[in-house]
């Protein structure tokens, strides 16, 4: 069975809802068919009333997920995937690799072990990342992601002011994916899980944080490989600088930072002058009689719709004006 086939189970009106109601066994199947397979143990006789809701299906995802009575879960050893666990409400107890964890509040990655303990009125807002998001994200800073996976300290203390504002980010993303605009805006959707990913690599302490803090500028060079290639291939193409950062698997913030540390520009303005450049390759072709066309003409061809300002950008980079270029040969 698919997501998308589990999506579509829930109540007409409430797409996010996988499952709500007292049968424990239709819950194991579905929270196991969405996250991971996994022991499930009711510890009383209380009669369940669980819930399970996809609030975000994407690059990461995110989940709400309650069981209404007091249970132990063990899911043994992680695949690919980092499980992060942010109670709302309610208590239990998170053991990682034979380690019972000071908070609840915790991320789990590949090859560990863990299991959870919760009561009947534990609420948990679940974030799932996959580990290749997590990988290409280390490549992107130029750290080795080649060996084994990251392993990250698995207690989130939210009394670390970067943590606490990581945290602060996710509460922020839930209520983004569910506003009007995540659906008109793909783009920003994958620029904010793309945020989460980075900033927990940035605040969550891993073992790979010392060569990352020790990389220093050079982390940006390959982000601005990818970048200056994009812009090269799609300098005919309306571009933002957000599509820029898509292309170079960046954050805007990091894409600004490496066009400064490298370029000493920003992704726009080298987008820019590529476009002057090509510019000017048509308007000395359009002078020497190989080709046909006004200042207008060209101007137009590369993005350029305000002609004055387009004149006084091509001076500052080539000396004299579109019309003076084109008519070099008169």
């Amino acid at each position: 069975m698919s997501r998308n086939d589990l999506l579509r189970k829930g109540p007409e009106g409430d797409p996010a809802l996988l499952y709500e109601g007292g049968d424990i066994d239709r819950l194991h199947h579905v929270v196991t068919e969405r996250l991971a397979p996994h022991r499930l143990t009711v510890l009383n006789g209380r009669r369940p009333n669980g819930r399970f809701s996809c609030l975000h299906d994407g690059e990461v995802t995110l989940y709400e997920l309650e069981y209404g009575t007091d249970v132990t879960v063990c899911p043994g050893e992680l695949g690919d995937f980092y499980n992060v666990q942010l109670p709302m409400s309610g208590m239990g107890v998170v053991t990682v690799d034979g380690a019972v964890l000071p908070s609840t509040q915790s991320i789990v990655g590949p090859g560990s072990r863990v299991s959870m303990t919760w009561n009947g009125e534990a609420q948990n807002r679940i974030l799932i990342i996959p580990g290749r998001a997590v990988t290409q994200a280390l490549e992107v800073r130029g750290a080795d992601s080649s060996t084994t996976a990251v392993r990250f300290s698995p207690v989130l203390d939210e009394q670390d002011p970067l943590i606490r504002s990581w945290i602060e980010l996710v509460r922020g993303f839930n209520e983004f994916v569910a506003s009007p605009l995540s659906h008109r805006s793909p783009l920003g959707v994958r620029h904010f899980e793309q945020l989460l990913i980075d900033g927990l690599l940035d605040a969550q302490r891993h073992c790979q944080s010392d060569a990352l803090a020790d990389s220093g500028s050079a982390a940006l060079l390959p982000v601005v490989r990818r970048a200056t290639v994009f812009c090269e291939e799609h300098v005919h193409e309306p571009v933002s600088v957000a599509d820029i950062a898509l292309a170079a698997r960046t954050s805007l913030r990091s894409l600004r930072e490496g066009f400064r540390v490298h370029l000493n520009t920003t992704p726009l303005a080298y987008l820019r002058q590529l476009r002057l450049d090509h510019a000017h390759r048509d308007l000395l072709a359009i002078a020497d009689g190989r080709a046909e066309g006004t200042v207008t003409d060209v101007a137009c061809r590369w993005g350029f719709t305000h002609l004055g300002r387009f004149s006084a950008v091509y001076r500052k980079s080539f000396g004299q004006s579109p019309s003076e270029t084109l008519c070099r040969s008169c």
